[in-house]
C-alpha cells in the first residue's frame, strides 16, 4: 500500500522500473474529501480535458471560530478553466453539491449533469443565488451515458439516505474508473431501487482500472442496517408520544422525511416542516414525485401550534446543532413560530458528524430544559441508520468490481488506511493500493518502456487547502486570522494608547490601557496601572514610532505572563501630533 508520503526526494515515484518522463493519459487530482469528512470534489485529467465528479462543503470544525462553511480551494481548476468538459454531481447532499454556487461565481462555467431531485435542490440554491439562468443543467438518470471526449460517463443507481443517487463508471484513455461515492446495499430500500450490483459486476467481469470507494463507515463491522428499521423504530416512538412528535433530520434526506410521513400517518398525525432549507427541499421533492405527500396535507406553522397536539408531527432542520437551525431556536426558546412545551418528543434522527458533538450534545441537553422528551442515537440507535455501508459492504464493492488499482475516498486518514487495508485482504496487490490525501496527484498511463500494461504512479501536490466563507467573504480569511480569532477567544485583547509629541518624543496623552477579556476592569485597576507603568518606562525621546510599537507589544506582553500567566493580543496605537 502507498501513501502519499511514498515518494522520492525529488517527488518522482520510487519505482525504478517507470520512466519518470513520460506523460500521463490519465490524471487524478483530488481537492476534497480525502483525509476529512465532506467537501467532496475529484478532478479526472486527460491531456486538456477535465471532468469535475462532486463539489461539496465541510462544516467547520470548534477551532474554525466564526466560519460558516469550509470549501475546496479550486486554484488549479481556474487556472485550467478552458478545459473543463462538464461537472458530474452524484446526490445532492451538502458535502457533495454545498461549494458549487461558489464556484460558479468564480467563474468556472461546464454544464452540468444531475439526476432529478439532485438538480432541484441545485435549481433552488441558485435561485437564491440569482444565477439560475446562467447555468447550463442537465438532468440525467442511472441508465444515461454522456460523451464528454474523451471521457464517456456512465452511471449506477446507490441505495443512500438520498433517494436519486448514483455512482459514476468513466472510461478514460488509460481504463475504466468507477466511483462509487456514498453507498450501501440495502436489500429494502425506502424507494425500492437498490445498489445495482448487475452493472458493477459487469464493468468487473470486463475489467476496471480504478475504484474510488467511500471509507466513511470502515470502522463498522458487518453491513449498515436497511433503511426499514428506521420505520419500525419510528413507529414505537410515535405509538409512546402522548405530545407532538418533532424530529430533526438533514433537510436533504428526502427518504427520511418519506418514512416520517408514512409513520405519522399510520398514528392519524399531519405533519409540518420548519427550517427554511426543510421547507424549500419538501416543497422540491413534493413537485418533482419524490414524496409521495401533497401541499394540502402540510401543517401551517399556526396549526402545528393550535391543534391537538397528539395529531402533530413537525419535521425541522437541525439534526447537527447547527446554531441557527430550527431545532436549536427551539431548544433555546426563541424561535418565532413554534415553542416546545411538556409532552413534546424530540426526535435527532441522525448522528454527529465528527467535530459537532459538542454542538449536538448542547442541543439534547436545551431541549432536556426546555421540558421535552429527548430521543436520539445513544439512546434508540433503532431512530437513525447510516446511508454508507459497513465493512461488509464495502468488501462486497471491491468483489464485484475487482479494480487493478484502489484509492480509498471520503474518510479521515485513518479510514482511507483501514479501508486500504480492507482492499488488500480482498484480493488487491499491496502495491496497487494508494492511500493519499487532498492535493496529491495520481497519475496513470503506459509509464514501462516496451509495455502496453497501464501503470499508476505518484504525480506532484496541487494546492487543496481549506477555503473559508465567512458571512458574505469567501477565502478572505485564512489560518492566521483564525489564529488570531482563537487567540482573542482565550486570552482576550489589550490596547495601549499614546500620543507623543512630534519634535521631541515628550507623552501628551496615555498610555491608556484599554483591555476586553483579559481581565475584569473594575477590580484590576492596580494591574493596569502597572502596565501603564511599564510602558511609560520604556519611551525615551526621539524613538522612532515604528521601534516604540515594537517595544511597547513586547513589553505588555512579557508583563501580562509575568503578572497573570496569560498572552493576550497586543495592540499598540502610537499617535504623534
Amino acid at each position: 500500500m502507498k501513501s502519499s508520503t511514498a515518494l522520492a526526494a525529488d517527488g518522482q515515484p520510487t519505482n525504478g522500473a517507470q520512466t519518470a518522463d513520460v506523460p500521463a493519459d490519465l490524471r487524478m487530482i483530488p481537492l476534497g474529501g480525502l483525509g476529512e469528512i465532506g467537501k467532496n470534489m475529484m478532478v479526472i485529467e486527460s491531456g486538456e480535458n477535465i471532468v469535475i465528479v462532486d463539489a461539496g462543503l465541510m462544516f467547520p470544525d470548534s477551532d474554525m471560530h466564526g466560519v460558516d462553511v469550509v470549501i475546496p480551494d479550486i486554484e488549479y481548476l481556474l487556472e485550467r478553466k478552458g478545459w473543463i468538459r462538464g461537472i458530474v454531481l452524484t446526490h445532492g447532499h451538502e458535502d457533495h453539491i454545498g461549494a458549487l454556487p461558489y464556484l460558479l461565481e468564480e467563474g468556472i462555467d461546464a454544464p452540468i449533469y444531475a439526476t432529478a431531485l439532485t438538480r432541484g435542490l441545485l435549481e433552488g440554491k441558485l435561485s437564491e443565488q440569482g444565477t439560475l439562468g446562467q447555468v447550463r443543467l442537465n438532468t440525467v438518470t442511472a441508465n444515461d451515458t454522456i460523451d464528454l471526449a474523451p471521457f464517456t460517463i456512465q452511471f449506477f443507481h446507490t441505495c443512500h439516505s438520498f433517494p436519486d443517487s448514483v455512482g459514476v463508471s468513466i472510461l478514460t484513455p488509460a481504463g475504466r474508473v468507477i466511483m462509487t461515492s456514498d453507498y450501501k446495499f440495502d436489500p429494502t430500500p425506502v424507494d425500492g431501487k437498490p445498489t445495482e450490483t448487475e452493472k458493477l459486476k459487469r464493468w468487473g467481469d470486463e475489467g476496471v482500472l480504478l475504484l474510488l470507494a467511500d471509507s466513511t463507515n470502515v470502522e463498522s463491522l458487518g453491513t449498515t442496517p436497511s433503511e426499514r428499521t428506521v420505520e419500525v423504530g419510528l413507529d414505537d416512538v410515535f405509538a409512546k408520544a402522548p405530545g407532538r412528535v418533532i424530529l430533526a433530520t438533514f433537510a436533504s434526506n428526502i427518504s427520511r422525511v418519506q418514512q416520517i410521513v408514512n409513520v405519522s400517518r399510520r398514528h392519524q398525525r399531519q405533519v409540518g416542516t420548519v427550517g427554511r432549507s426543510m421547507v424549500n427541499n419538501v416543497k422540491i421533492a413534493m413537485k418533482l414525485g419524490y414524496l409521495d405527500l401533497t401541499p394540502e396535507e402540510l401543517l401551517s406553522p399556526r396549526e402545528m401550534e393550535e391543534l391537538p397536539a397528539s395529531h402533530v408531527t413537525i419535521v425541522a432542520t437541525g439534526s447537527q446543532g447547527e446554531p441557527t437551525s430550527a431545532m436549536v431556536r427551539m431548544s433555546m426558546g426563541d424561535h418565532r413560530q413554534l415553542t416546545l412545551r411538556k409532552g413534546d418528543t424530540v426526535v435527532l434522527s441522525a448522528v454527529p458528524i465528527p467535530g459537532n458533538e459538542e454542538l449536538f450534545n448542547r442541543t439534547v441537553d436545551n431541549l432536556y430544559r426546555q421540558g421535552a422528551k429527548v430521543v436520539y442515537h445513544e439512546l434508540a440507535d433503532s431512530v437513525h441508520v447510516s446511508g454508507h455501508g459497513g465493512q461488509a459492504d464495502y468488501q462486497h464493492m471491491l468483489e464485484l468490481v475487482r479494480p487493478t488499482y484502489f484509492v480509498p475516498v471520503h474518510g479521515e486518514y485513518r479510514h482511507l488506511v483501514q479501508h486500504g487495508e480492507l482492499a488488500q485482504r480482498t484480493g488487491v496487490r499491496e502495491e496497487n493500493v494508494y492511500v493519499i490525501e487532498d492535493g496529491q496527484v495520481l497519475e496513470f498511463g503506459r509509464f514501462v518502456a516496451g509495455s502496453d500494461e497501464v501503470q499508476g504512479r505518484m504525480g506532484e501536490h496541487v494546492n487543496a487547502a481549506h477555503v473559508f466563507v465567512d458571512g458574505l467573504g469567501v477565502g478572505d480569511i485564512g489560518t492566521v486570522v483564525l489564529r488570531d480569532r482563537g487567540h482573542l477567544g482565550s486570552d482576550g485583547f489589550m490596547v495601549c494608547i499614546v500620543a507623543l509629541d512630534e519634535f521631541d518624543g515628550s507623552i501628551l496623552y496615555g498610555p491608556e490601557i484599554i483591555t476586553r477579556g483579559f481581565v475584569y476592569v473594575r477590580d484590576n485597576e492596580g494591574l493596569l496601572k502597572r502596565a501603564s507603568d511599564t510602558v511609560r518606562n520604556e519611551i525615551k525621546p526621539n524613538t522612532p514610532a515604528s521601534v516604540l510599537t515594537r517595544k511597547i507589544r513586547n513589553e505588555l506582553s512579557a508583563f501580562c505572563h509575568r503578572e497573570m500567566g496569560r498572552r493576550p493580543m497586543i495592540l499598540p496605537v502610537v499617535i504623534e501630533v
